[in-house]
């Protein structure tokens, strides 16, 4: 048995590589205490399952804790007003939430005087970076236990031993790593690992199909404040109700579902697929929103600042001074991002109607866009067209001048 009474505290999600690490570290001697930190990924039941399943597995103690109002609040929130999308296409499901779950993890381990803290990172990806930096900075002096990365475990033995032990486990689990959380769900292993293939039906699970989603599109209508969605259809909904409930609704029109090819933290090149309806949705309701009240220069530094506070994210460093900056500019830029959004939903597509705010800088009564202006005349911009070509003018001259002769 292990000489340290101290306990391991384990963030557990009751997959297969946590339920292989609750079972490694039961054999070699550890108390555990799991952690299961809801980031809007588990049903009631789930929580319920996964309880039963720690416990099974030798956990002393479980302990459930429901962030989902602080993943919003801290991190997801500044995702939806930033229009974050990593590679122009996935919105940071998983990065989104690690930060979250390692700082509940941390609290947990401190509250019961843990000698040392778990997860179930492997050594190829990115999240045992994100959660040794973060619990590096939240629980410093603990030590970090990462059995599967330190084993080099595949998924086949995990599955193996689980089995072997009395614990089922899924053939779709061992094939798939499947992590789901408040902002979309991501799916690994299997087809994503060749960049040619796509997942198969089965590995999907908040989305139909857009082949066989209703042949009826949905029209809704979003309200914002201050550049959040605060209401669906009129009905006012905290942020993780109406991201959740957007999530069904989106998702049963075939809306969501991506594949993203990116630069790990490691330096290779990693690729997911993802199931992320609230997210897609309301990130081009968003934006669309904001070129509306935004201005040119607003929004381009705007994309160029909420950029880099994705890619800091995405690798880990949510915790560097400096993304406080980028959240207070990104939040000040918001001020007059309020109005609604009509959004339509058709088998896999998103499109945006409509948008209004009484922030709108579309001024007909000063200028209609190629009809007529009362605000400047005709030689208003006849004269603004000639002096706004100046540079290009006096550029090709000076390239003109500078060509060699042509021959004779």
């Amino acid at each position: 048995m292990n000489a340290n009474p101290r306990p391991v505290v384990l963030a557990f999600s009751g997959g297969l590589d946590t339920s292989w690490c609750l079972l490694h570290l039961k054999r070699a001697g550890h108390s555990v205490i799991t952690v299961t930190v809801d980031t809007g990924g588990f049903t009631p039941e789930e929580l319920r399952s996964i309880e039963a399943r720690a416990r099974a597995l030798g956990a002393a103690r479980h302990v459930a804790v429901d962030a989902r109002e602080r993943v919003w609040r801290e991190v997801i929130a500044t995702l939806v007003r930033g229009n974050v999308l990593r590679g122009e296409v996935y919105p940071l499901s998983v990065g989104a939430e690690r930060v979250t779950q390692a700082a509940e993890v941390a609290r947990v381990a401190r509250e019961t005087g843990a000698g040392a803290v778990a997860h179930g990172s492997t050594g190829a990806g990115n999240d045992g970076i994100r959660f040794d930096v973060a619990l590096s900075v939240l629980a410093p002096g603990l030590r970090i236990v990462a059995p599967v990365r330190e084993l080099g475990i595949t998924r086949e033995t995990e599955t193996r031993e689980l089995r072997e032990a009395g614990f089922p486990v899924e053939p779709k689990t061992t094939r798939y790593s499947v992590n789901r959380g408040l902002w979309g769900t991501t799916i690994g292993g299997g087809e994503t690992h060749r960049s040619w293939e796509e997942p198969s039906e089965e590995a999907w699970t908040l989305t139909v199909s857009p082949a066989r989603a209703p042949d009826q599109p949905r029209e809704l209508v979003l309200g914002w404040e201050r550049g959040l969605p605060v209401s669906l259809d009129g009905r006012p909904l905290a942020g993780p109700a109406l991201v959740a409930a957007l999530n069904e609704q989106a998702g049963a029109h075939g809306v969501g579902r991506g594949l993203h090819v990116g630069d790990t933290i490691l330096g290779i090149k990693g690729r997911i697929a993802f199931e992320a309806p609230a997210a897609v949705v309301l990130i081009r309701a968003h934006r669309e929103l904001e070129k509306l009240v935004l201005t040119r220069w607003q929004q381009y530094w705007k994309k160029v600042i909420a950029d880099f506070y994705g890619m800091m994210l995405h690798e880990g460093l949510w915790f560097d001074p400096v993304m406080r900056d980028v959240e207070a500019f990104i939040e000040r830029s918001q001020e007059r991002v309020s109005g609604e959004t009509r959004v339509r939903l058709f088998k896999g597509n998103v499109d945006v109607p409509g948008v209004r705010s009484p922030f709108s800088m579309m001024a007909p009564d000063l200028a209609r866009y190629g009809e007529e202006a009362r605000y400047f005349d005709g030689r208003d911009a006849e004269g603004f067209a000639r002096i706004f070509g100046v540079p290009s003018v006096l550029a090709a001259r000076a390239a003109a001048s500078s060509a060699p002769e042509k021959q004779a």
